[in-house]
């Protein structure tokens, strides 16, 4: 009986899903413009601590194809160079996103939203420079 549970566990354990434990890479670099009231771009700069998310999954339901409740999974605050990684992930799909400032939005911020897909193992996908307005 114990040797079965421990292959259950270990064949049940070999499914991979999105998130942790895998050998890929998302990266990507923040770059801030600060704008005026009048929308005159004032300066720019790579944006140092600033909180980039990730959601594992599509977050979609694959039966009815509603968008399910978004809850970020984990979180990478950027480097003095606005540089981020999130590594350590398996194969599938993926959101990365990142809030920017916004006049007109009640909240004050609106969210960028990138969809990433990993399909191949040891892989380091770049989502190259993401503009954001501080």
């Amino acid at each position: 009986f114990l040797i079965g549970a421990m292959l259950l566990f270990n064949f049940s354990s070999c499914t991979k899903v999105e998130g942790p434990g895998g050998s890929s890479s998302i990266i990507g670099t923040i770059h801030a413009k600060v704008y005026d009231g009048a929308g005159n771009l004032l300066t720019e700069y790579d944006a140092p601590k600033e909180d980039v998310y990730i959601i594992y999954g599509s977050n979609v339901d694959p039966e009815s194809g509603e968008q399910l409740e978004t809850v970020y999974d984990d979180d990478v605050e950027t480097s003095y160079d606005g540089k981020f990684r999130f590594e350590y992930l398996e194969n599938g799909n993926y959101q990365v996103f990142v809030y920017e400032k916004c006049i007109t939005c009640p909240s004050g911020k609106e969210v960028i939203i990138i969809d990433v897909i990993i399909s191949d193992k040891n892989s380091v996908i770049d989502l190259g420079t993401i503009n954001i307005k501080q």
